[in-house]
């Protein structure tokens, strides 16, 4: 049983949460691989549309445990003579967050520093507590950004505000992370889980699961893509696919007949033998 977070599915939805209140969900290995874990589940379980990431208590996550005082960052002990470097942990968190087959999105129930902001840029949408705080200090403890936020930050905010943030190692409130577009809205602490959950359920309900999966994907690949051209490529390949398909047939005669959509497939057993269409390349330094 995990330690460090709880996982409850409810009509659709995975609540994953980050379970150390009184540590102020600081980041751990064994957090690492609870959540590792967890999301191998959810893409595992086709009762699961969409998944939803919060924190006990008053913070989301107040960044990496900081209880191996001035040695919490060096890895020196887990490195290999002439082999790479140890692999970030916050960096394998946002890499299973990024290939995620269903939809991800943040809870912010709190503050979140340090990972516990970048954990949440390959999530798919953030919501955020009035009053939380929100800082990418890494440098203001002498490393620098973990989790692949100098890849993820900058595509959600901007290279000029991620390199203000980052280059300060300011924290900074809600409403200049809703203002950077950081976040999608602020809500007082108590409604962030509900607001949250209230989007998430409308995922699971309005789009077809398979229809989810790739378009996740889409969004986040031609972000680096360079020409459209890519784009048509795969969004032809796509429709031609997904049209043939069963929930093609039933979203539209679901729109005609004015009713809910009653999806049949499954990202499980029926995604298209291509997808993905990239592989993560493996980690070499």
């Amino acid at each position: 049983m995990p330690t460090t977070i709880r996982c409850e599915v409810d009509d659709g939805v995975a609540t994953i949460t980050l379970n150390r209140p009184e540590r102020l969900n600081a980041f751990t290995a064994t957090m690492c691989d609870e959540l590792l874990a967890a999301f191998d589940q959810t893409d595992a379980d086709d009762a699961v549309r969409a998944v939803v990431v919060t924190g006990a208590g008053r913070a989301f996550c107040a960044g990496a445990d900081l209880s191996a005082g001035p040695r919490t960052f060096d890895q020196t002990q887990l490195a290999r003579p002439d082999g790479p470097a140890p692999r970030d942990r916050g960096g394998v968190l946002a890499l299973r967050i990024f290939r995620s087959l269903k939809p991800v999105i943040a809870a912010m129930n709190g503050s979140a520093v340090g990972v516990g902001a970048s954990m949440t840029l390959p999530m798919d949408v953030r919501v955020l507590a009035e009053g939380a705080k929100v800082g990418f200090v890494f440098g203001a403890r002498g490393i620098v950004p973990d989790g692949a936020a100098s890849w993820f930050l900058p595509r959600v905010v901007g290279i000029s505000r991620a390199l203000e943030w980052c280059l300060t190692g300011r924290v900074f409130d809600a409403d200049e992370a809703l203002t950077a577009g950081l976040v999608r809205s602020v809500h007082p602490p108590d409604e962030v889980l509900a607001v949250a959950t209230d989007l998430a359920r409308e995922m699971a309900v309005k789009v077809a699961p398979i229809s989810a999966v790739i378009t996740r994907r889409l969004l986040w690949d031609m972000l680096g893509a360079d020409h459209p051209m890519v784009a048509h490529r795969i969004d032809s390949r796509a429709i031609y696919d997904t049209g043939r398909m069963a929930d093609a047939a039933e979203g539209v005669q679901a729109f005609l007949e004015k009713r809910p959509a009653r999806w049949s497939l499954a990202p499980s057993r029926d995604l298209p033998k291509w997808f993905p269409w990239t592989q993560e390349p493996p980690y070499e330094v």
